[in-house]
């Protein structure tokens, strides 16, 4: 097994997903349009499991929607509103 080297790989991943622009929604995209939400993890107690859980739940079908050539727009914290 090979020792995991962070500066290396992590720089790697990010280099390739800002080339192809992953992260990035068109509105004009031509692609069916997905929109994903998931509630801002609120800073009022410790990391436990289920942030784990829940945040992983999110990630996974963002990734499984964008690999099925949807334009996911997929942000954070956009619970409500306010004017």
């Amino acid at each position: 097994m090979t020792d995991y080297k962070p500066n290396e790989i992590e720089k790697k991943w990010q280099d390739k997903w800002e080339k192809d622009k992953i992260f990035e929604s068109n509105m004009k995209s031509e692609k069916d349009k997905y929109y994903l939400l998931e509630m801002y993890p609120y800073p009022s107690g410790s990391l436990h499991m289920g942030h784990l859980r829940n945040y992983t739940i999110g990630d996974s079908i963002a990734r499984f929607k964008r690999m099925g050539g949807y334009n996911v727009l997929y942000p954070m914290g956009y619970d409500c509103i306010s004017q």
